[in-house]
């Protein structure tokens, strides 16, 4: 009636229409973020316990805290996550898909500022291969759907 389509009203337009490059620079940055925390599902706490061959509870009990029905990664005196050691991720093939997904979570996401912002602290922002339009969303879906499944399970506990 109008002329739109509906799907052309649901495609919201992103400031990363032509793509966003990242490389990774493997210094680290994103295992010491101010004012953060790596907070894990039950799932993911469980496959981190199967990887360093501990069992659920003991792994929770030394690497984790729990609190209101969240499950967080420790962090070291320097605020920098547990498994970092030496720049490098000590559990890295078992990495908590938050992690996984850095730097293409929503919060950077909402504007240009803040992918800019995040620059300043990761040189791995606007460097290396492009990530398509279509690959962040994806990736983006991912954090987003993980934080529902969280969401979930705390309100089951």
């Amino acid at each position: 009636m109008w002329g739109i389509r509906v799907t052309e009203l649901s495609e919201k337009k992103r400031f990363y229409e032509e793509g966003l490059r990242f490389q990774c620079q493997g210094c680290g940055m994103c295992c010491r973020l101010p004012r953060g925390y790596v907070e894990v599902s039950v799932a993911e706490a469980s496959r981190l316990a199967d990887f360093l061959s501990l069992s659920y509870e003991r792994f929770l009990e030394e690497y984790c805290q729990v609190q209101a029905g969240q499950i967080r990664l420790r962090e070291n005196e320097d605020k920098s996550c547990v498994f970092l050691q030496e720049n490098r991720c000590a559990v890295y093939p078992a990495r908590p898909v938050q992690c996984e997904t850095f730097p293409f979570w929503p919060e950077n996401l909402k504007s240009h500022y803040r992918w800019k912002m995040l620059k300043l602290f990761c040189p791995g922002i606007d460097r290396g291969r492009l990530y398509r339009r279509e690959e962040i969303i994806k990736i983006e879906s991912q954090m987003k759907f993980l934080d529902e499944e969280r969401t979930g399970e705390e309100a089951k506990k």
